[in-house]
């Protein structure tokens, strides 16, 4: 009998995109033999994986969970190529799923958790689901990116805007968790989702950022015909307005514009942290021509 290492089943999971317990079970029956393994997870259906590796998949959805046990929340982006497949039940299933094991795992990297064992099925990776997903989907399904939150003194709250195309999460430290801290936290969340902050408060913003924010002001203050002699008065002010702009702290709170939200806080808790991802931000969309794709099945009917 072969001798079936690592390295024979890594290639033959590099070859197929086959799960790895798949991949290892196809060279077992056939004796090592890499050609017949790849017929065998064809045949079985297991190799379909691989051929929609090099599909755009910027669909899918951010799904936001906290552990009811032990308050550890989470936010993962799961993408897929379609919205009908992201509006199924099954990937809105496949993406709690993922979002409960790195609730229980803690992950580090994306490359770490698709390594990881599954949490509610330890003879399988994250990976492997990954390629039974995909295959029983039919496209292809990505793990994109997440963040996980544990709070030690305080709370993490969550928010979902429009069914998984926005979803936020949130620390806060507080002595108490209060029903009045509860409710602040879910008006923070909401407001964070709609007003986009960068930053909790100016001392995280990156010197680079500042230079270059300086950079751009002092270039519209002598475009607009401002003497020199005031320009750095100009330039401070308008500062003070990036912060504004973008510092969740010093944003106008969403609810009352005419408070900040450090003042909506009332000092009752403190922002340790947030995330929020937005469905697809910075990913190539999948574009459908319908004429061409009529063209070419017309033109394949004619072969």
């Amino acid at each position: 009998m072969a001798n079936i290492t690592a390295a024979l089943v890594k290639e033959l999971r590099e070859r197929t995109g086959a799960g790895m317990m798949d991949c290892k079970k196809a060279l077992v029956n056939c004796d090592g033999d890499m050609d017949k393994a790849i017929d065998f997870l064809r045949e079985k259906g297991l190799a379909a994986a691989a051929k929609k590796a090099g599909r755009i998949a910027a669909e899918g959805m951010v799904d936001c969970y906290v552990c009811p046990e032990c308050g550890v929340g989470v936010v993962v982006e799961i993408n897929c190529e379609t919205d009908f497949v992201a509006n199924t039940d099954n990937f809105k299933a496949l993406c709690r799923d993922y979002a409960k094991h790195i609730a229980a795992k803690n992950p580090a990297t994306v490359e770490e958790m698709l390594a990881q064992p599954f949490y509610a099925d330890e003879s399988k990776t994250v990976n492997d689901l990954i390629g039974e997903a995909t295959a029983a989907i039919g496209e292809k399904i990505s793990l994109r990116r997440f963040a996980r939150f544990e709070a030690k003194h305080g709370l993490v709250d969550i928010y979902s805007h429009m069914g998984g195309r926005i979803g936020v999460m949130v620390e806060l430290a507080c002595d108490e968790v209060t029903d009045e801290v509860k409710a602040m936290s879910h008006d923070l969340v909401m407001h964070i989702a709609a007003a986009n902050p960068q930053f909790v408060r100016r001392e995280e913003v990156p010197t680079g950022n500042l230079e270059k924010e300086r950079e751009v002001l002092t270039q519209q203050a002598l475009n607009e015909g401002k003497p020199a002699k005031i320009v750095e008065r100009m330039v401070e002010g308008r500062i003070e307005k990036y912060y504004k702009e973008v510092c969740l702290l010093e944003q106008p709170f969403v609810k009352d514009p005419d408070i900040n939200v450090a003042k909506m806080l009332g000092g009752k808790c403190d922002v340790v942290r947030f995330v929020r991802f937005e469905r697809g931000e910075g990913l190539e969309k999948r574009q459908d021509n319908l004429a061409a794709d009529i063209a070419a099945e017309q033109a394949k009917m004619k072969k």
